[in-house]
């Protein structure tokens, strides 16, 4: 497993194998299962997660009980309630596997020794996280000048496999539309 994370950090930039192996004792190696919480709402969030193997929903719930996905993260994705773990404060949404899920671990105390003790481990962390900033901006856009049909096509153009992997209720949430109204819009 060691190999995928090694993988996906040297897309990006390059370490010799000893760093490789010293920045490995700052990961922790977690399983889950389908339906169980990483962490849920009101906890600390101790960790931001690189996920391995399988498949998580980050999910908000309101004043009114009613759950809106935020997002998905699957193989080769990084995800957490960034503001609970950065500010350590306590999460403001709950990450649920959607099915059993083999994560990297990294906690806030790791990710600064790891920034300190590797310049270039601070470049790539800071890549994901603009990466991750965009694609959240571009996610509020959409939501905010796209129809429920636009979001839905672009849905599928850009994570064609998730359809595979997740309810249509699951992507209704995600999409901010009624289990009806998808079933109209996917034909």
């Amino acid at each position: 497993m060691e190999q995928i994370l090694k993988k996906h950090i040297q897309k990006s930039i390059t370490l010799s194998e000893e760093d490789f192996d010293r920045l490995m004792g700052h990961f922790h190696i977690q399983t889950f299962n389908k339906g169980e919480n990483i962490f849920v709402a009101t906890q600390p969030v101790e960790n931001a997660y690189y996920v391995v193997s399988g498949l998580l929903k980050l999910v908000y719930t309101d004043q009114d009980a009613a759950a809106h996905i935020v997002s998905f993260a699957m193989e080769d994705w990084w995800e957490s309630d960034f503001h609970a773990f950065f500010m350590k404060t306590k999460a403001t949404m709950s990450l649920v596997c959607l099915e059993d899920t083999t994560v990297f671990a990294l906690s806030l105390d790791d990710y600064w020794q790891i920034c300190n003790m590797f310049p270039q481990m601070e470049r790539f962390l800071l890549q994901k996280s603009n990466m991750g900033f965009i694609g959240a901006q571009q996610r509020v856009i959409s939501l905010l000048s796209t129809n429920a049909k636009e979001r839905y096509e672009r849905l599928i153009a850009q994570y064609p496999a998730l359809l595979q992997r997740v309810s249509k209720t699951q992507i209704a949430a995600y999409l901010g539309v009624s289990r009806e109204t998808l079933s109209r819009l996917s034909f």
